[in-house]
């Protein structure tokens, strides 16, 4: 019997889910910072500031940006100094990410078609590995943590930022009405994509809650986890050290 995995609400064979969640991104490539925009009411800037101040990114240092493609967290690490890879396994995502470095004159960033599952990236080469927003979206998450472990170095630094379920009363119901209601009809209106915004709220509702995620962190060999929501857990920065 093939084994199952979740695409948002619908349970569909394993063998599938990157090909689908590679459709639902290459149609929301060209949209995709103004979506969020649109969704997060721009809040997105500030908690990705937030993200990025809690890296710390030094001079010199040899940073992995995972599911990184449109360059958001990439061009704020690189203004630090930081030598940043950015990987997405979407290459229209990398495409729209290129193209906004160059409108933005900035050079130096290494851009990497990559499966955060299977990286092609030798053991021990980078001091921190990003992922923001996108680790819900992978196949097997528990192998994309192993992969992070990987390639870090010994003291390196884990660091992801992704949605969940807030716990706060009243917001909550707000939330999940703007979830699974406003949000698809935003993506309908913007980006001519109901369907794509609609996985990208489910995907949500079934990635693992804060507390089993940071269990799944620690699995995968980090130490020091460390778990800090915002907006009630609606987002939560996931970080985690390799001792």
């Amino acid at each position: 019997m093939s084994e199952t995995v979740s695409f948002g609400y619908e349970d569909i064979d394993a063998t599938e889910k990157t090909g689908r969640v590679g459709e639902v991104f290459s149609n929301v490539a060209s949209k995709y910072d103004i979506m969020n925009d649109a969704m997060s009411g721009g809040m997105h800037r500030l908690w990705k500031d937030r993200f990025v101040k809690r890296i710390r990114p030094q001079p010199g240092e040899a940073i992995l940006d995972m599911a990184g493609g449109t360059g958001d967290i990439a061009f704020r690490m690189a203004d630090r100094g930081a030598s940043v890879t950015v990987s997405d396994i979407n290459q229209d995502m990398l495409d729209v990410g290129i193209e906004r470095a160059m409108e933005r004159g900035i050079d130096g960033l290494v851009w990497s078609r990559q499966n955060a599952e299977e990286l092609d990236f030798s053991s021990r080469i980078f001091d921190a590995y990003t992922i923001v927003f996108g680790i819900r979206n992978v196949t097997y998450i528990d192998k994309a943590l192993r992969e992070a472990h990987r390639v870090l170095k010994f003291g390196g630094r884990f660091y992801c930022m992704e949605f969940s379920s807030t716990e706060w009363p009243g917001f909550k119901e707000v939330y999940d009405l703007y979830s699974h209601r406003i949000m698809p009809q935003i993506g309908k209106v913007i980006a001519n994509d109901e369907d794509s915004y609609r996985y990208l709220a489910e995907s949500i509702r079934r990635f693992p809650k804060p507390p089993e995620f940071e269990a799944m962190i620690r699995a995968a060999g980090f130490e020091n986890t460390r778990v800090e929501s915002i907006l009630g857990g609606a987002v939560n920065i996931h970080s985690g050290w390799k001792v």
